[in-house]
């Protein structure tokens, strides 16, 4: 396994610098990580969320684009104590969507006022340790911001199965993302064809996972 936060990376010398502007002074960094072959993807994802899954409070949306993935991933990171985690499905009832998707924004609400309230050399060991808080979803049970329901600002959108589309791509970071978020993209194979594909149509870079994670966030 080659997991790629795992190994250093050159400052990308693109004007983008791996950034997609979406208002004035708010910008938000997209990376992906290299995983070698398919059968190690979800060990990579534990690795990877050993590391920000212990952020505390951090709010997660982890996207999957099949039924049968987001089972898998779901049974993955149940068992993991640091991440409080909810599995959406498509059939769902209504009232219970809503309460989850609330229940969300409530998170990452608090985690915005908290992350604003704090020094900047304020370290979490001061601070009550409450688990991350990560959502599962598939892109049929985003938050529907063409007919009026409210996006659910994550901190970090990891991208498990990569969209072929750039609207679906879009799609994902406009419903799940806050302005200043961060775009992990998990790439296997052929799929770096697709990521290229996606950065030239949507005029953005995307950079290898640096070493120190913590510091993005």
């Amino acid at each position: 396994m080659d997991a790629a936060f795992t190994v250093e990376t050159q400052a990308s010398t693109s004007p983008y610098h791996s950034s997609c502007r979406r208002q004035e002074g708010e910008t938000l960094r997209q990376y992906y990580v290299a995983v070698d072959r398919l059968q190690f993807k979800m060990e990579t994802l534990v690795d990877l969320l050993d590391v920000i899954g212990r952020r505390s409070s951090l709010p997660i949306v982890l996207c999957c684009s099949s039924r049968d993935e987001l089972d898998a991933v779901c049974a993955t990171v149940s068992n993991l104590s640091y991440i409080s985690s909810t599995c959406m499905y498509s059939d769902l009832a209504e009232s219970e969507r809503a309460s989850i998707l609330d229940n969300f924004r409530q998170v990452a609400a608090q985690w915005n006022k908290r992350s604003d309230d704090l020094p900047s050399d304020q370290s979490e060991s001061g601070c009550e340790q409450k688990r991350s808080y990560m959502m599962v979803v598939t892109d049929a049970c985003l938050p529907m911001i063409g007919v009026g329901e409210a996006p659910i600002p994550a901190r970090v959108l990891i991208n498990y199965e990569l969209p072929t589309k750039k609207e679906a791509y879009l799609r994902r970071i406009s419903s799940c993302l806050s302005a200043d978020g961060i775009v992990i993209n998990m790439v296997v194979g052929g799929e770096v064809i697709t990521l290229k594909s996606i950065e030239e149509s949507c005029g953005i870079v995307t950079e290898e996972m640096p070493i120190h994670i913590s510091e993005i966030l």
